[in-house]
């Protein structure tokens, strides 16, 4: 193939991936989002192959095989309350990947036309150099999350003394090894960078709280792509830069996005620790409050809410574990039939991951004008005769608003508390993921209804038919 026709095709392909990302912007153009990206890649893959210099095609064939037979099996089984972890997961095969062909091209230069072993261009040197330290920091990173999301380790944040001076340390080590490597050119010094990196990778996503783990998700995001856009540049390929900057750049404007959302500073999630800031919760914190709340039944939630003329649904990651959207779609059909007014409020980090809990309702073909973002729906509150939250604590706790101790202070929340009665589901009274008891359980106009949110929805259901 020409290096024409070549540029050409990547040049498609790269149109291909900013229309996903153009598509994925909104839920009723996503699934089309996803067919361009498929595309996009088909082409990417196809041009690659057909490059003059490809010439082991049996082992980039069984490479294919095995990648194309994992991906397949995980997508068939991935459960969607799953699905964070999984692309936490992606993040550090990008790293890695990053890593490796970064070591590659340092031990076999003239393959990439960079020059030989021991005399490698010095620019194409800085170019390996910056990517491998992002790839390493993006591999250990998302492991830790992986290992957060999955309940391997604490959600709560992991701190020490003088852990911002050690990461300070090792960023100003990494600058001089990068200096080190590019003077000498001595394989030693980009083994110690690699083994740097990886050690800082960990060291910045461990102590952050469990509750910005959607916004450690994003940043994650984009770390391998800009990963990937430095190995682009030092193999010289223009699709690799383009497709590495898309991931990059997104990845950083999504996470800037719910930094603000959060009332969070962006430079603190670059730099780590996010989250870490008054770790000694509010008493209570582990679920062991000796305030006593009001309970309810499936009857009594259902009564309530077909005799109430405005109800706004709340869903958050216990919905997600139970798989109760379908039958969450159902009861508020019934609702609506009852002639209720019923809207869905979404906090930007609901779940474990960005857009989670659109992707389930939209599962269930919940009309799309029916979801409201914070901004949109937190001032309807007062106003609103019945909330009902499914499983989602710590975006509901008032607590981020009266309680400067709390470690969720200062975070927007959907202010339900103001609505004149809160059905809180929930299977028991434990803290929410960021480790913290919610206040709203403790209101004088929350009823609690205990128990699984799929069982629930379906009693309430039951009870709305005989209504």
């Amino acid at each position: 193939m020409s290096s024409d026709l070549s540029a050409l095709l990547y040049l498609a392909a790269s149109v291909c991936f900013i229309m996903a990302l153009r598509g994925l912007s909104h839920p009723t153009t996503s699934r089309q989002g996803n067919i361009f990206g498929m595309v996009g890649m088909a082409l990417a893959i196809g041009t690659t192959l057909a490059a003059p210099g490809i010439v082991s095609f049996g082992t980039i064939l069984l490479g294919l095989v095995i990648g194309g037979a994992i991906g397949t099996v995980i997508a068939l089984r991935i459960q969607m309350t799953a699905l964070p972890q999984l692309v936490a997961a992606f993040h550090s095969l990008v790293g890695l990947a990053a890593v490796c062909v970064a070591l590659a091209t340092f031990y076999k230069p003239e393959a990439y036309g960079i020059g030989i072993v021991g005399d490698i261009q010095v620019s194409s040197l800085v170019e390996l150099a910056i990517g491998t330290a992002v790839g390493a920091i993006t591999f250990t990173g998302s492991v830790v999350a992986f290992a957060k999301l999955q309940g391997l380790v604490s959600g709560r944040p992991l701190v020490f003394k003088f852990q911002h001076t050690l990461n300070a340390a090792l960023g100003a080590s990494v600058v001089v090894l990068l200096i080190l490597l590019c003077t000498t050119q001595e394989p030693i010094y980009l083994w110690i960078l690699v083994a740097v990196t990886l050690l800082l990778g960990f060291l910045l996503i461990l102590p952050i709280g469990g509750a910005d783990m959607p916004v450690v998700v994003s940043m994650l995001n984009s770390y391998s792509g800009w990963a990937a856009c430095g190995i682009g540049f030092t193999l010289q390929n223009n699709l690799l830069i383009i497709t590495g900057a898309l991931v990059g750049s997104s990845g950083a404007i999504l996470s800037y996005i719910m930094c603000k959302a959060m009332n969070r500073s962006f430079i603190s999630v670059i730099l780590g620790g996010f989250g870490a800031e008054g770790e000694a919760g509010p008493a209570g914190a582990d679920g062991d409050d000796d305030r006593m709340v009001k309970s309810g039944s499936g009857d009594d939630a259902a009564f309530l809410m077909k005799n109430a003329g405005s109800v706004v649904i709340v869903p958050g990651y216990g919905m997600a574990v139970a798989q109760a959207q379908h039958t969450l779609r159902e009861m508020v059909d019934l609702l609506k039939a009852d002639g209720v007014k019923v809207r869905y409020a979404i906090h930007p980090v609901a779940g474990r991951m960005p857009g989670h809990m659109n992707v389930l309702l939209a599962e269930a073909s919940v009309p799309y004008d029916e979801v409201f973002e914070m901004d949109e729906i937190n001032r309807d509150f007062k106003s609103t005769d019945v909330v009902f939250v499914i499983g989602a604590n710590d975006i509901t706790n008032p607590a981020a608003k009266t309680d400067p101790k709390s470690p969720i202070y200062g975070m927007p929340i959907l202010e339900v508390d103001g609505a004149q009665t809160v059905l809180f589901l929930k299977r028991g009274m434990s803290a929410g993921y960021a480790g913290v008891q919610n206040e709203l359980f403790f209101r004088d106009n929350t009823m609690m209804l205990f128990g699984d949110a799929k069982q629930m929805c379906e009693k309430i259901v039951k009870a709305l038919e005989q209504l």
